[in-house]
């Protein structure tokens, strides 16, 4: 059985102003509102969650606090990967115990293993996550490494728990050979909200969504209307969010969407160094998408 179908939002953290601590009370009314408005799982500490600048404790408790708060609402995939294989084993171990639905594990970023040590750095992880489903996590624009279509084929047949991937590659026919060499039988999630329809066509299920965050419903519909054989349907939702997705990656991803989260009056908060606010011509223009698609007035 999948983890989930059809749309997950990558969801951001909510900081308070004065010591840029988690705001949890705000967390609770964007997991909420995600679950209100048709959000059919939510992936905790994720890039577009900041994940990159919390402590390991940090982590662990905003996890925690986002499954032990869903109570089960919709699926919670909880972002545990790290360039260190010791603290990603440790990551999953920890959040599987505290009963996330599945786990987002990402390339190891910086060290930019070889095949065959993704092979056993994922192998590793899965084997001490206590059963625990796992994505695995492809975008080398962040992490200067590419999953191989052929490792993931070796991955998905040796390894029982590793049933997907999110794939933010942007390379369809990477992605096109990746479902022939898997026969389809992963779990293919699109990782760029721009090529979720496209992806959707080779197999796909769904998509770990950015623009979730500020229009869950369009973005379900979309993935549902697909998965019931309205295709046209499916592609006018593609197109008339493109302008949304446009100008939430004007700038480096989370800071469009955190910015655009406060527009809509959900209070969260700055961003954690080494992210910056947003320039003034860009959320100019993101504000004006917003007006347009009906976000805010």
């Amino acid at each position: 059985m999948s983890i989930f179908t059809k749309a997950a939002v990558a969801i951001v953290t909510p900081f308070h102003e004065n010591d840029l601590s988690v705001n949890y009370d705000a967390f609770a009314e964007l997991i909420d509102f995600q679950i209100e408005n048709g959000t059919d799982a939510i992936v905790v500490c994720g890039s577009t969650g900041e994940a990159a600048t919390m402590t390991e404790q940090e982590h662990l408790d905003v996890c925690k606090f986002c499954i032990d708060y869903t109570k089960k609402r919709v699926p919670v995939i909880a972002g545990s990967g790290s360039n260190c294989t010791q603290t990603a084993i440790n990551l999953s171990r920890e959040i599987a115990e505290y009963g996330a639905d599945g786990l987002l594990v990402i390339h190891p970023y910086y060290n930019k293993a070889t095949q065959k040590g993704l092979v056993k750095h994922f192998s590793m992880i899965a084997e001490q996550s206590k059963g625990c489903p796992i994505i695995l996590y492809n975008v080398p624009g962040r992490t200067g490494g590419n999953i191989a279509p052929e490792t993931v084929a070796q991955l998905v047949k040796e390894v029982p728990n590793i049933v997907g991937i999110k794939e933010a590659s942007g390379d369809i026919g990477q992605i096109v050979k990746l479902m022939t060499l898997t026969d389809g039988n992963i779990d293919l999630y699109s990782g760029n909200d721009d090529q979720v329809v496209p992806l959707m066509s080779m197999g796909g299920l769904g998509v770990i969504s950015v623009v979730s965050n500020i229009a869950p419903r369009a973005v379900h519909d979309m993935c549902d209307k697909f998965l019931n054989g309205d295709v046209a349907g499916a592609a006018k939702i593609q197109r008339e969010t493109y302008g949304l997705f446009e100008n939430l990656f004007s700038e480096v991803n989370p800071i469009p969407v955190k910015k655009a989260v406060n527009l809509m009056g959900f209070n969260a908060g700055p961003l954690r160094m080494p992210l910056t606010e947003m320039e003034d011509a860009h959320a100019k223009k993101l504000e004006e998408a917003m007006r347009s698609f009906g976000l805010i007035k």
